[in-house]
C-alpha cells in the first residue's frame, strides 16, 4: 500500500481521502509514530514535592525566587527554570550529566559553586536531583515559589462590575472585557449558530444534536435563541443529571465497581448523587448532606477500607481529611498528611485536626508513617469563622464541620465549585491548577463574581453554568491550547478547545450507531416526579396477605409469608420501573436476585428492575413480615410498568403486574440469596386484603405518583456514565475513581491510537451501527452522508467531501464501506473536539 502525503490540515477532505488509501492502517501508523515516544515514558522515582521542594528551598530559592532572581535565574516555575539566567540554559530536561547545575553543586571551585555560602549539598541531595533531571523535571502542576507567599482570601467579595462595552451586558462580559483591555487583547469573535449548537449541547447536556434540532435553530432568527437553547438544554433534567454525573462521579470518588466493593469497604453514593443532580439541589445542601450524611450519601466520608497494611495516610480518617478538603475547598492536603506541607501552608497537626472530626477513636499523629506519641485534636483549618467542639460526639462534630464547611462567610467553598465549572466550561480554570486553590487566579474579579452569584443564587449549579453559558466569553472562538509563560503569568485570550471525555465520546458513538446497551449499572431511576395531574395513571394492583383479615385485629406479631409471581416475556424491556410497600417489611427477590430491602411501612419504594428482567421466564419473590408482637394489620402491595424497547403504536402500553389473588403464597422462607433449602409444596392463592387499614389512604398518593413518572416518562439510550468502566473508556481517559480525579489527561496516549483503531468495543459498534443506517437510509449514500456529518459535525459536507464519500461508499453501499465511513468520521479531530 503507498501511502500519501499527509497535510498538517485536519481539513474533513483530508480525512475522507484517507478511506481510499485503507485509512485504518494509515492512520494507525501515523498515531504510533506520533506518540511513540510517550509510550517510552516510565513512572517517576523521585517524588517532587516530598523529594525536591525541600531541597531547593533549602539551598536556592532564597537568591532565586520571587523578586530575587541572581543571575537572571529564577525557580518560580519549571518554564523560568529551563530558560535559565544570563549565562544560558543551567538545566537541560532529561540531562543531568550536561546540565550545569548539577556541575555547580558539585565542584569544588569556590568561584563557581552553588551555593556560594552555607552548607553544601549532600550526596543524597545531589542524586536526587540528578534523578530529576533525567526524568525530565517532574513539577507539581501549578505550584511555583512565588506563589508561596500568595494567600487566598477566605471571606466572599463582591467585586464593582466595570462600565459595559460594546452592548454585552453579561457581567462576566464585563469583568473579561475591561481584563482585555488592560492587557490590549481585543475581544474574540463569536462562533457560528452552529458550532455553538454543538458546543452548547455536549457541554450542558453530553449529547449531539440532532440533524433536525440543527436545521430548526439555524433557522431560527431571534436575538434571544441562544438564551432560549441554553434554558431548554437545562431544563432537560434527566440528560443534564446523567452527563454531570460523569463531573460528580470523578469529583467524590463515586463508582458502580472497583476496589473495596467486593469487601464491604467501599459504598456507593449513586442513588442519592443521581437525585441530587436530578432535582437540582442546592450545592451547599450537597455539602451538608455529604459531610454530615445520610444512610445514601455516607460512602464519600467512609473512603475505601484498603485491604492489608496501609500507610498511616491512607486510613478512612485521613482520607477524610484529603477528600473534603481536595474536593470542597481546592486544598492538597494529602502533602500536610505526611508532614507540614512543602507546597503550601497547611501543618500536619491540621490535616490530622480534620481526621479527628471523622475518628470515632483517640487518633495518633503519625509523621512520615512513623508513630510521634501526640494525639490529634478536632478541629477547623479557618477558626475565624467558628470551630468544632472536639468533645462533642461524632455524629455531632460532623454536623458542625458541615455548617462551618457551608458558613457564609467560606468564600473557599464557592470560589472552589465556580472555578471547577469554568474549567469544564472553558478548558481552563480561573484558579489553575482547580486543586491548587492557593494559586492566585488570573482574575479575581471574575473567580469572586461567580462565586457570591452562586450565593446569592440559593447554590443553583444550574444558574452558574446558565450564567457562563450565555456569556460572549463562552460563545466565543476558542483558542489553541498554549503552553505555560515562562514567567508562570497565565494571560486568558478565550475558551480552549477541549477533548470529549471518554462518556461523551462513547455516547455520541452510541447515539450515531444506535448500539448503546440496554441495561445499566447505576442504582438509579431515570425520571423526575411529575406533577401533571392530566397524566396521572391509577395503580391496578390490590392489598394482598395470606388471608382476606389481614387487619381487625391481623396476623400475629413477626407472621411471615412469601409471595411469589411467575411471568414471560417475549422480549428484552425498555424499562421496568415497580411501585412497593408493606406492613411492615419486605424484601423483594427478582429471578433470584436480591433487589431491594425496606422496613418502614409508612413509605414506598419505586425501583428499576430493567437490570434484573429477561426474555422468556422470570419470577418476582417478595419475603413480607408483620411487625410488633400482637395481632395488627398487614398487608403488602407490588407493581411493575414493563415497557418495551420501540414503543410503537402497536405496543405502546406498558405490561403490567400487580399484586392481587393471581399471586401465591407459603409459609415457607427463603435464605439471604432468596433460594429454598427445600422448593415448598404448598403454595396458594394469594387473598386480597379486604381492609386494608390506614397505612393504605398514607401511601397512596406515592404509589399513583411513582407509577406515573415511571411510565410517562420517556424511554431513553442509556448513557456511558450509568455503566462499570470498560476496556475502551478506560483507554479514554475513564479514571478507576479510587482517587478523587478533578482534571483528567488531556495529551493522546499509545494505548488510545491502538484501541480506537483496532478496539473490539468500538469495532462492535460501528458495526451495528452499519447495519443500523442501511436500514434507516434504504442503501442511500447521498443521505446517509449528508445526516451523519449534520449529527456527527453540526454541519452539511462540502461538496467535494459529499462527492468523495459517494464515490467511496458507492450507489449500492455495503455495510463494510460504511463502518470504514463512520470509524473515518469518528477519527476526525472536528468529531472528537468540542470546538
Amino acid at each position: 500500500m503507498e501511502l500519501g502525503h499527509t497535510s498538517t490540515s485536519h481539513r474533513p477532505v483530508f480525512q475522507i481521502q484517507m478511506i481510499k488509501l485503507n485509512v485504518q492502517n494509515t492512520l494507525v501508523l501515523s498515531l504510533l509514530a506520533l506518540f511513540f515516544v510517550q509510550a517510552q515514558t516510565v513512572s517517576a522515582e523521585v517524588d517532587f514535592s516530598h523529594d525536591i521542594v525541600p531541597i531547593l528551598k533549602k539551598h536556592c530559592i532564597a537568591c532565586h525566587a520571587g523578586s530575587k532572581k541572581q543571575g537572571g535565574l529564577s525557580f518560580d516555575s519549571r518554564q523560568a527554570l529551563l530558560a535559565g539566567g544570563e549565562s544560558g540554559k543551567v538545566v537541560l530536561a532529561g540531562k543531568s550529566s550536561v546540565s550545569s547545575l548539577i556541575k555547580r553543586v558539585t565542584t569544588k571551585d569556590a568561584d563557581l559553586q552553588m551555593p556560594p555560602e552555607g552548607a553544601r549539598l549532600t550526596a543524597k541531595e545531589i542524586d536526587l536531583l540528578r534523578k530529576w533531571i533525567d526524568e525530565g523535571l517532574p513539577w507539581e502542576p501549578g505550584f511555583s515559589f512565588k506563589n508561596i507567599a500568595y494567600e487566598p482570601p477566605l471571606k466572599p467579595r463582591r467585586p464593582e462590575l466595570p462600565a459595559v462595552m460594546d452592548g454585552r451586558t453579561n457581567p462576566l462580559d464585563r469583568i473579561i472585557d475591561a481584563y482585555l483591555s488592560e492587557q490590549k487583547l481585543p475581544p474574540s469573535q463569536k462562533v457560528f449558530d452552529a458550532t455553538f449548537l454543538r458546543r452548547a449541547s455536549l457541554d450542558v447536556v453530553g449529547l449531539l444534536p440532532e440533524a433536525k434540532r440543527l436545521q430548526q435553530f439555524l433557522s431560527d432568527k431571534s436575538p434571544g435563541k441562544r438564551n432560549q437553547l441554553i434554558a431548554e438544554l437545562l431544563s432537560d433534567d434527566v440528560a443534564y443529571t446523567e452527563h454531570w454525573l460523569t463531573f460528580w462521579n470523578d469529583l467524590l470518588r463515586n463508582d458502580y465497581t472497583g476496589t473495596g466493593f467486593i469487601t464491604g469497604g467501599r459504598k456507593q453514593i449513586s442513588k442519592w448523587l443521581y437525585a441530587s443532580l436530578l432535582n437540582n439541589k442546592p450545592y451547599d445542601q450537597m455539602v451538608r448532606e455529604l459531610i454530615a450524611p445520610t444512610a445514601e450519601s455516607d460512602g464519600f466520608i467512609r473512603g475505601i477500607r484498603w485491604r492489608g497494611n496501609v500507610s498511616a495516610s491512607q486510613t478512612p480518617e485521613v482520607q477524610f481529611s484529603q477528600n473534603i478538603s481536595q474536593a470542597f475547598l481546592g486544598i492538597n492536603m494529602k502533602c500536610a498528611s505526611c508532614h507540614d506541607s512543602f507546597i503550601d501552608r497547611w501543618k500536619l497537626s491540621e490535616a490530622y485536626g480534620l481526621a479527628a472530626i471523622y475518628s470515632t477513636e483517640p487518633l495518633e499523629i503519625f509523621r512520615c508513617d512513623k508513630p510521634t506519641g501526640k494525639q490529634a485534636k478536632a478541629g477547623w483549618i479557618f477558626p475565624e469563622l467558628g470551630q468544632v467542639d472536639p468533645t462533642a460526639s461524632q455524629p455531632e462534630r460532623l454536623k458542625q464541620l458541615a455548617e462551618l464547611m457551608t458558613h457564609p462567610e467560606n468564600g473557599r467553598l464557592t470560589r472552589t465549585i465556580v472555578n471547577r465549572i469554568w474549567q469544564r466550561l472553558m478548558g481552563r480554570g480561573i484558579v489553575h491548577p482547580v486543586d491548587a486553590m492557593h494559586t492566585e487566579p488570573w482574575s479575581a474579579d471574575l473567580l469572586d463574581y461567580l462565586a457570591v452569584h452562586l450565593a446569592d443564587n440559593n447554590y443553583d449549579l444550574k444558574k452558574t453554568i446558565q450564567l457562563i453559558c450565555s456569556s460572549h466569553a463562552y460563545q466565543s472562538k476558542t483558542v489553541l491550547q498554549e503552553q505555560e509563560p515562562d514567567n508562570g503569568e497565565f494571560v486568558f485570550h478565550g475558551p480552549l478547545a477541549r477533548r470529549l471525555t471518554a462518556e461523551q465520546f462513547v455516547d455520541t458513538v452510541w447515539q450515531i450507531t444506535k448500539s448503546a446497551p440496554t441495561r445499566y449499572d447505576a442504582p438509579v431511576l431515570r425520571f423526575k416526579l411529575s406533577t401533571d395531574k392530566a397524566k396521572q395513571i391509577q395503580p391496578q394492583g390490590k392489598w394482598i396477605w395470606s388471608f382476606a383479615e389481614a387487619s381487625g385485629p391481623g396476623p400475629v406479631g413477626g407472621a411471615k409469608i412469601t409471595a411469589r409471581k411467575k411471568f414471560q416475556l417475549e422480549r428484552t424491556p425498555g424499562r421496568a420501573v415497580a411501585v412497593i410497600t408493606c406492613d411492615n417489611e419486605y424484601t423483594l427477590f427478582v429471578n433470584g436476585r436480591n433487589v431491594l430491602t425496606d422496613g418502614n411501612w409508612e413509605t414506598v419504594e419505586v425501583v428499576d428492575l430493567s437490570a434484573h428482567l429477561r426474555k422468556g421466564n422470570n419470577e418476582f419473590l417478595i419475603v413480607a413480615k408483620n411487625g410488633g408482637t400482637g395481632p395488627n394489620p398487614a398487608g403488602l402491595y407490588f407493581e411493575t410498568r414493563i415497557l418495551s424497547q420501540s414503543r410503537t403504536e402497536t405496543d405502546s402500553l406498558p405490561m403490567v403486574i400487580a399484586t392481587d389473588e393471581t399471586w401465591e403464597w407459603t409459609a415457607a422462607a427463603p435464605d439471604k440469596r432468596g433460594k429454598f433449602k427445600k422448593a415448598p409444596t404448598d403454595w396458594k392463592p394469594a387473598v386480597a386484603v379486604t381492609n386494608p387499614g390506614l397505612w393504605s389512604s398514607r401511601v397512596a398518593s406515592q404509589i399513583q405518583a411513582f407509577l406515573t413518572a415511571g411510565t410517562n416518562s420517556p424511554l431513553r439510550m442509556v448513557r456511558a456514565s450509568l455503566v462499570k468502566s470498560d476496556f475502551l473508556m478506560r483507554s479514554l481517559g475513564r479514571p478507576n475513581r479510587d482517587q478523587i480525579v478533578t482534571s483528567r489527561p488531556n495529551g493522546l496516549t499509545t494505548l488510545e491510537a491502538i484501541d480506537l483503531a483496532n478496539g473490539q468495543t468500538l469495532a462492535d459498534a460501528i458495526e451495528r451501527g452499519a447495519s443500523h443506517l442501511l436500514v434507516q437510509f434504504n442503501n442511500s449514500s447521498q443521505e446517509l452522508v449528508s445526516q451523519i456529518y449534520q449529527i456527527a459535525l453540526s454541519r452539511k459536507p462540502a461538496e467535494k467531501e459529499l462527492a468523495l464519500a459517494i464515490g467511496f461508499l458507492g450507489e449500492n453501499p455495503q455495510a463494510e464501506t460504511v463502518q470504514d465511513f463512520l470509524w473515518a468520521i469518528f477519527m476526525l479531530p472536528e468529531f472528537q473536539l468540542v470546538r
